[in-house]
C-alpha cells in the first residue's frame, strides 16, 4: 500500500510539472513559434491601446527577452516560491503561488482566485453531493428492477438529464422557482457562506440541482450498466448461495465492485468543476471562477485567464490522485498493479 502511495504521489508531481510545462508553452512560447515578437506578445499582456513605454515596462517585468528556459524557471518559481517584479525603481513582491497581475485592477491575481475559489467550491460540492446520491441510488434501483415501469422512467429521465443544456434547464427553473412562484432567490443573488448563511443555501439551491440533474442521469445510466454486468458474475451467485441477505449482496459486493468507473469519472468532473462551472455560474449570476474566466476573456485579462487555467488543471490533477488512491480502498487488487 505505501509503495502505491509512493507511485502514485511521484505521478501527480510530474503531472503538475507537464501542466505548468504547458500552460506556459500555450501563453509564452506558442505565440514565438507562430511568430510573433516579444513586443508583441508584450502587447497582449498590457491589455487595449498598449503604450510603447508599458510595452518596455512589460518585456523587463516578464523576462520576454530571456531564454525560454529561464523564463519557464521564473514562471515555476513563481508558483512555488513567489516572484519578484521590477516596476522602474521598486520592486513589487508577488507571494506565491504567483500568478501575476491583473491588467484590470492591477491586483495579484492569486487574491482574486482566492476570493472566487469559495462560490465555485460551494456550488460544485454540494452539486456533487446530490448527484452521487441521486444518481447512484437511482442506477442501483433501475439495475435490481429491470425492464420494469420504474426502469423504463428513470432511464427516461437520466437521458432528458443527459440532452438538456444548462443554460435551458437553469434559465427554466429560474422562471419557475424564482420568478413566478417566488421560492427561491433568483439570479446575482449569491451570499458568502461568512455573511449570511441562509443566504447562501437558498441562493445555491436551484444551482445545485440544476447542475446535479445533469451529471445525475449520467451517474445513474453508469450504475445502472455496471450492477447489470455485476449481478451476473459467479461471485455474487455463490454470495447468494451462501444465504448472505440480498442488502448484503447488492451494497457489499455488486455495488462495490461497479463503484471503479464512477470514482473515475467523478474524479475528472469535479477537478472540472473546482475550477469553475463556466455555464452554471454565468446563469445563475454566481461570481466564482468559471464567471471569472468569461469576463477576463472578454476584457483580454490574460494573467487573470492564465491563473484560472493553472487552477483548473491542478484541480484535476489533485482530485484524480485522491481517486487513485481511494480505488486501492474499494478495490484491493489495484494496489498490485
Amino acid at each position: 500500500m505505501f509503495a502505491y502511495i509512493i507511485r502514485r504521489l511521484i505521478g501527480a508531481v510530474v503531472m503538475l510539472l507537464l501542466v505548468s510545462l504547458v500552460t506556459f508553452g500555450i501563453f509564452f512560447w506558442l505565440p514565438k513559434l507562430a511568430g510573433q515578437t516579444t513586443d508583441q506578445i508584450a502587447a497582449g499582456f498590457v491589455g487595449k491601446a498598449p503604450t510603447p513605454e508599458a510595452i518596455q515596462d512589460t518585456k523587463e517585468r516578464l523576462g520576454l527577452d530571456d531564454p525560454v528556459l529561464v523564463q519557464y524557471g521564473d514562471y515555476l518559481k513563481g508558483i512555488v516560491a513567489g516572484r519578484d517584479y521590477k516596476a522602474g525603481p521598486t520592486t513589487d513582491k508577488c507571494p506565491a503561488p504567483c500568478f501575476g497581475y491583473s491588467f484590470r485592477s492591477s491586483q495579484p491575481v492569486r487574491e482574486t482566485l482566492v476570493d472566487r475559489a469559495p462560490a465555485t467550491a460551494s456550488l460544485a460540492l454540494g452539486a456533487a453531493i446530490i448527484w452521487l446520491a441521486g444518481g447512484i441510488t437511482i442506477g442501483v434501483i433501475s439495475a435490481l428492477r429491470r425492464g420494469s415501469l420504474w426502469d423504463r422512467a428513470a432511464m427516461f429521465i437520466a437521458l432528458s438529464g443527459v440532452s438538456l443544456p444548462i443554460y435551458f434547464t437553469g434559465l427554466v427553473s429560474l422562471a419557475l422557482f424564482s420568478y413566478s412562484l417566488e421560492i427561491f432567490p433568483g439570479g446575482g443573488s449569491y451570499k458568502d457562506f461568512t455573511d449570511d448563511p441562509v443566504r447562501w443555501f437558498q441562493s445555491l439551491v436551484l444551482p445545485w440541482v440544476t447542475l446535479a440533474f445533469l451529471y445525475a442521469a449520467m451517474y445513474a445510466r453508469l450504475t445502472r450498466a455496471g450492477m447489470l454486468e455485476t449481478m451476473n458474475e459467479d461471485y455474487i451467485r455463490t454470495a447468494r448461495a451462501k444465504g448472505l441477505p440480498e442488502k448484503t449482496v447488492v451494497t457489499k459486493h455488486a455495488l462495490r465492485a461497479s463503484l471503479t468507473p464512477i470514482m473515475t469519472v467523478f474524479g475528472l468532473d469535479l477537478g472540472l468543476l473546482l475550477g469553475g462551472a463556466v455555464l452554471t455560474e454565468s446563469t445563475f449570476g454566481i461570481p466564482g471562477l468559471g464567471r471569472l474566466a468569461i469576463d477576463s476573456i472578454r476584457s483580454g485579462d490574460l494573467p487573470m485567464v492564465l491563473g484560472v487555467t493553472l487552477i483548473t488543471s491542478i484541480s484535476i490533477v489533485v482530485i484524480n490522485l485522491i481517486v487513485d488512491l481511494l480505488y486501492a480502498i474499494v478495490d484491493p487488487r489495484v494496489r498490485l498493479g
